[in-house]
C-alpha cells in the first residue's frame, strides 16, 4: 500500500483518512487486551462520559506487537519518516450514552519526564502524575498523530470535526479563527481505519447521539529529540 497520497493530503489539509489498516482479527485482539486491562486496573481515568488509559504502551505492553503491524509501520515511515519514534499513546472510550464534547482546539502539549527551565518550552502542566509542556513550534509541526478507530465512527458518536488547513496558521486559539470563512469537515472513519492529523489542526468532537461507542487509540510520532536534559516520557522505538 502506498501512503504517499495521504502524506500530500495531510500536508495540505492537516488531516487524512485511511481504511483497513487493521483486520477484524487484529481489532478483536486489541480490544481483548484493553478489556482485560480494564478489568484489572483501578487507576485508569473513568467517568460516566469517558474511559481513558494514558501511557497506553507502558500500561499494556502486549498491545505494541498488535498495534505495530506492517501497515502501521509502513504508514509512519512513508508519512513521517523512518527515523520517527512513538512519543504518546492514549486509549479513549466515549461510551454509548456520553454527553461529553470537546470544543475546537489544537494539541499543543507533549509528555515529558521532568519540569525544567528551558528556552522555548512553556505552558507547563502536571496532570495525572505526568508533566506536559508546549515545545518549540518545529516539534509540533513535525509530529504525526494517528488515531486508530476500534469502532465505526461518524458525527453521531464523536467523530472529530476539523478545520482544513488550520495547521498552517501556527499556534492560535479558536476565537482567532474567522468562522465565517471556514468550513468544518467531519472525519468519519470505518472500524479498523485510521485518521492522520497534524497537532496544529483545529479539531473538536460532538456529544454521542446514536448510542454507539467510540473507541480510539491515539498515537503520536516525532523525529526530534528534546532540549537536553529533557526527555520524552513515553518514547518507544517502532521496531522494538
Amino acid at each position: 500500500m502506498n501512503y504517499y497520497p495521504n502524506k500530500l493530503e495531510l500536508e495540505e489539509f492537516g488531516y487524512s483518512i485511511l481504511d483497513k489498516i487493521y483486520s477484524d482479527s487484529e481489532i478483536d485482539q486489541l480490544l481483548n487486551c484493553i478489556n482485560d486491562a480494564e478489568k484489572e486496573g483501578s487507576s485508569f481515568m473513568k467517568t460516566n462520559d469517558l474511559f481513558a488509559i494514558r501511557q497506553l504502551i507502558n500500561v499494556i505492553p502486549e498491545l505494541k506487537s498488535i498495534l505495530f503491524n506492517p501497515n502501521l509501520k509502513k504508514l509512519v515511515a512513508d508519512v513521517a519518516g523512518e527515523n520517527c519514534f512513538l512519543t504518546k499513546a492514549i486509549y479513549l472510550d466515549k461510551p454509548s450514552d456520553s454527553n461529553w464534547f470537546v470544543s475546537y482546539h489544537q494539541d499543543l502539549s507533549i509528555s515529558v519526564n521532568d519540569k525544567l527551565d528551558l528556552p522555548n518550552y512553556k505552558n507547563w502542566t502536571f496532570k495525572k502524575g505526568q508533566y506536559g509542556v508546549q515545545p518549540p513550534l518545529k516539534v509540533l509541526e513535525d509530529t504525526l498523530t494517528v488515531r486508530i478507530h476500534l469502532d465505526k465512527t461518524d458525527n453521531q458518536n464523536g467523530a472529530l470535526k476539523v478545520v482544513p488547513k488550520s495547521h498552517l496558521k501556527g499556534v492560535c486559539r479558536a476565537n482567532e479563527i474567522n468562522w465565517d470563512k471556514e468550513i468544518e469537515h467531519v472525519c468519519e472513519v470505518e472500524q479498523g481505519g485510521a485518521m492522520l492529523m497534524k497537532p496544529l489542526t483545529m479539531h473538536a468532537s460532538n456529544r454521542t447521539t446514536n448510542e454507539k461507542r467510540r473507541r480510539v487509540i491515539h498515537l503520536e510520532f516525532c523525529k526530534h529529540e528534546l532540549a537536553e536534559p529533557l526527555k520524552w516520557l513515553e518514547r518507544s522505538e517502532i521496531d522494538n
